[in-house]
């Protein structure tokens, strides 16, 4: 059963015209212009049977976006003899491409050939951070899917173990700066993650500490309970945060109490700029809607695509 999402009191709706020379919120207005409601109705649906979707669709979209840009490679099937970019080792853990799969074919059979995957992608992150609760914003669109797809490239994501000066550099790399880096860390207030990607904190951490001394003392002794050295059940794990299907600010909040899973979310504490940033978005939710919208829109407007594919697990 779904759990059902609180709806925000207010809803912070951002509008942007255009992005760069090829992206604008009025692309498909009249080649499909019921595009935007027929993605919204395939991200609704699942999530009502599976709470775990929207998490899902927003972390799909980040991971499609640093590698190659937002050109929905993240959705392309491996072959024989071809491994894709979904099943490198940090993209295992993906899931939901069914509500990919199933938008894609209503919007085929409304307006056959003319929506990239990568703009279906954008759109049912969007909508997914919406119904948790979050805020809405114009999604330009006009993206072109890609035709390459490569498991090798996977590892060019941040990884949780990162410090703030690999992170500064990844997002730099893709033109991101340091307040997007902590805005978009903000998606981690929602979602599930494994034992694994947390384990390096709470177990042989470091020469002098078996876990991280950054963590709560108890939230420490809860995450080991969870996740023991022998025998840990396969699918052990915690949630991101104690709201973790209501995208909201709690995940700052945790930050500052020592209270996040990943070395990537405590490191957010290590540089002035940063520790204001997340100390800003801790006190005020507004302040960090605005800055995750602007944040998205920039991330997602990275393309590198070439074609409209009619499958999204397929080039043409």
């Amino acid at each position: 059963m779904a759990v059902m999402v609180p709806f925000l009191s207010f809803i912070l709706i951002f509008s942007l015209v255009s992005v760069g020379n090829s992206l604008s919120s009025n692309y498909y207005e009249k080649t499909c212009p019921h595009l935007e409601s027929i993605v919204a109705q395939a991200v609704k649906k699942a999530t009502a049977s599976d709470n775990t979707a929207p998490a899902a669709l927003l972390r799909m979209h980040f991971h499609d976006c640093f590698v190659r840009g937002c050109d929905a490679s993240v959705l392309l099937n491996s072959k024989v003899k071809h491994k894709a970019e979904k099943d490198g080792p940090p993209n295992i853990s993906l899931h939901a491409f069914y509500v990919i799969d199933n938008a894609k074919r209503e919007v085929e059979d409304s307006c056959p050939g003319v929506v990239s995957c990568a703009d279906i992608l954008a759109l049912a992150a969007r909508d997914a951070v919406f119904l948790s609760g979050g805020p809405y914003w114009d999604v330009p669109k006009g993206r072109k899917d890609g035709r390459v797809s490569k498991a090798s490239e996977s590892f060019q994501l941040p990884a949780q173990t990162f410090n703030i000066s690999q992170l500064q550099k990844n997002f730099a790399q893709r033109g991101l700066s340091l307040e997007d880096l902590v805005a978009l860390s903000g998606g981690h207030t929602l979602g599930f993650s494994h034992c694994s990607s947390f384990r390096n904190r709470i177990q042989n951490f470091d020469a002098k500490h078996d876990v991280d001394p950054s963590l709560n003392p108890s939230f420490a002794a809860k995450l080991k309970s969870i996740c023991p050295v022998k025998n840990t059940p396969k699918n052990a794990g915690s949630t991101m945060d104690t709201s973790a299907t209501t995208f909201d600010n709690t995940y700052y909040k945790l930050i500052l109490q020592g209270k996040v899973l990943f070395s990537s979310d405590q490191a957010l504490l290590t540089t002035p700029e940063t520790k204001n940033l997340v100390s800003k978005f801790a006190a005020s939710e507004g302040a960090f809607y605005r800055a995750f919208v602007k944040s998205m829109i920039k991330m997602s407007s990275l393309n590198g695509g070439q074609e409209v594919r009619r499958d999204c697990r397929a080039v043409n």
